[in-house]
Order: C-alpha cells, then structure tokens, then sequence
C-alpha cells in the first residue's frame, strides 16, 4: 500500500513532543511491502519572534524532514482565531489541496489516513473525495469529549464518518461516545495505542537512579503540558495534603508561573520540582525511579504517560476519565480516584503508598500494550479499505 497520512498533530523539530504518539503509531503501521509520507499542515503566522509564544513556533516549523525514515511535509494552512472554528476543515482541505495534487505526481496514494475527527479528519473526507480515494479517521480524545459539544460540529464529524471506510477510537469510551452522537456502531473499531516496550522499560539499577535523583523518600511523578485540563493544580494541592511526599512536574507551559505561585503559596515549595520540558530519552529514568506516576486530567483518550509509567514499573494514580478506567483496571496497574478532587486524589496515593504493587507485575501487565499490535490492527482495516 502507498498511505498518505494526514494529521496536524504530527511532531517536528520545534514542537518536539506534539502528538508524538501519532509518530509512534504511525512508525508501526507499515511492512517492508508498503510505503507512508506524511502531510502535517501547520497554521500559518508570519512572524518567528519570541514575543509571538507559540505561535512563532508555526512559524519557525521547518516545511520538509524526514523521521524515522517516514518522509513529512508541513505546508501551512490559514486559521481564523476565535470565529474560525466552523470552517477550519474547509480552509485545511482548500490549502492542501495543491500540495496533495503535486505529491500524487509522485506519490500516487491508495488511501489516506487521517488522524483526530476535527479539522483533521474532515479535511481528509473533503480530499478524499477530491481525489477518489478512501479514507480512515482516528479518534484520540477531546475531539470527542470537546467539539462535538458545538452542534455544526459534530454534524460535520458525523457526516464524515459516515463517509470513510472506518474510524477508529484510541479507547473504548471514546467509541462509545461516538456512537451516542450518531455514528454507527459497526464503523467505530477500538484500536488501542501502545507503548515503545524497548525505551520504556524498568531501570537496571532503581536504587542507584534514585540516589541520583535525589529522590530519599516517597516521590510522585506527573507528566504532561502545563495546561489547566492536565491537572497539574490538582497534584501540587494533594501533595500539600501528604506530608513527606515529593512531586516532580515534567513539561512546560502557560500555567508554569501559576503552579509555581500555587506550590509556594500551599507551603510545599520545597516538595514540589519543576522539570521544565523533558526529551523523552529522559523520561524512562523519571519513570522508572518514581513510585507512582499521576495523571489528573479531566479528559483523555489514553493518555501517554498512562502507558510508559507502567512499561517501567510504576504505578499509577489517575483520574476516571474517558480511557484511564481501561487501563487502570487490574490492581498492578495502580488506583483509580474516586472523583476528580483533591481528596479522592490524595486518598488514593495515600491507599497506593501503603500497597504498592510489585513493580514487576505491573511491568508485566503493561507488555499487553505493544505498538505493533496497534499497528497490524490499524493496517487491516487500511488493507480493507483498498481492496
């Protein structure tokens, strides 16, 4: 097969870690006998400066690279702030419509696979069309819990699922969302995503990683953007509940100011540790000298660091959102909060503190997770979709 994958999630030099576990997902789905490029289109902004924040950094994404042997381009695509959202699939597909028209010159692709429902894979429906081609859209989590909330929306996410061979849904939740919107139920397939079993994985020596880390007593790790929906907040005000517990914070972001302010104000300066934005080389050593990885998010498909905590031994304390209840469901797996609250979170690291589970065992459950099952399941229903 010749795959043309879609998806604006893809990462790139500059944003190093953004959706990264298409990246993933995506480095599994082939065999020796196909062959994928990728199409990342980036909004447009004119300006690299700085003083631009995020923004500067769609400007300074690079427009070609190649990783991990997979050919990516990145041609950018007008966005309208605040009164766009409503055509977003329309001015992607418009835009892209000349780059997938000089790339079929060369790369005459049998299928597109588009990765998140909204604007992504509405624009692939639109394109699909364009160049007779089938297609398949994956859901991955707040284009589910989110945008569907807004009528025109969902009916246009709708309308494109309808149309494509199949969508597939990160998580069983997350199909079942979709359904009670209107899809049918016999397009929505739950592939699950994975973990890289090899880069992941418990550390040789934990005593000694921990010693070099600092870590001399009870220590949580929570790992994600500094955005309010991660919960962040919410981690720093259980820890401030349990004395002599440390957290560690990885990831950069807007809120980094606030959760610092936060930290200090509660008193727990000293037991909270920024991390600023961490290479994911680096993240197995977190992981792995950690006792329990956090995840307070109030919505997620599957979230990451759910699965390379456990591929690395540590338990984990989440929240029960969406995906999360799929993985934590064993006791090795670690605790489910009751609720998205200080206390349940703090109650059930103080419960998991008491019991944790042989690192061992949860290392062992997490071997269900292999990004080569996601992508023989994935490729299947891409083989079907051209035969």
């Amino acid at each position: 097969m010749k795959v043309l994958v879609l998806s604006s999630l893809y990462p790139n030099d500059v944003q190093r870690r953004h959706g990264i576990f298409i990246e993933h997902r995506v480095a599994h789905l082939s065999t020796t006998r196909d062959s994928l490029q990728v199409i990342a289109p980036v909004p447009w902004f004119p300006s690299k400066n700085p003083i631009f924040g995020r923004y500067a950094d769609f400007a300074r994404t690079p427009c070609k690279a190649v990783r991990r042997d997979t050919p990516i381009s990145y041609p950018r695509y007008p966005v309208l702030p605040k009164v766009g959202m409503s055509m977003a699939p329309w001015l992607m597909a418009a835009a892209l419509y000349r780059h997938v028209a000089s790339l079929r010159q060369k790369f005459n692709f049998d299928v597109i696979d588009s990765y998140y429902l909204y604007p992504d894979g509405v624009a692939a429906s639109l394109l699909a069309r364009w160049f007779n081609r089938p297609y398949l859209m994956t859901a991955l989590g707040s284009d589910v819990s989110l945008i569907p909330q807004f009528p025109r929306e969902r009916r246009m996410i709708v309308r494109a699922v309808e149309r494509a061979y199949a969508v597939t849904a990160v998580c069983g939740a997350l199909r079942d969302e979709l359904v009670s919107i209107g899809v049918a139920s016999d397009k929505v397939h739950v592939v699950e995503h994975g973990v890289d079993l090899d880069m992941f994985r418990p550390p040789e020596d934990r005593r000694a990683l921990r010693r070099s880390l600092g870590m001399d007593g009870p220590t949580l790790l929570s790992v994600g953007h500094l955005i309010d929906r991660k919960g962040h907040d919410l981690a720093i005000r259980a820890v401030a509940a349990l004395p002599g517990v440390r957290l560690m914070i990885a990831g950069d972001g807007p809120r980094d100011r606030a959760l610092r302010a936060l930290a200090m104000n509660l008193g727990v300066g000293d037991r909270v540790e920024f991390l600023g934005h961490v290479d994911q080389e680096r993240l197995p050593g977190l992981y792995g000298a950690a006792d329990i990885a956090l995840n307070c998010a109030d919505r997620e498909g599957i979230a990451n660091v759910l699965l390379e905590a456990i591929a690395c031994g540590t338990p984990l304390v989440a929240t029960p959102v969406w995906g999360s209840p799929e993985v934590v469901k064993v006791r090795e797996a670690g605790l489910l909060t009751a609720d998205r609250s200080v206390p349940a979170i703090s109650d059930a690291i103080a419960r998991l503190l008491a019991a944790l589970p042989e690192r061992a065992a949860t290392r062992r459950y997490a071997e269900s997770y292999d990004w080569r099952r996601t992508g023989r399941e994935h490729r299947a229903l891409l083989k079907s979709a051209v035969m």
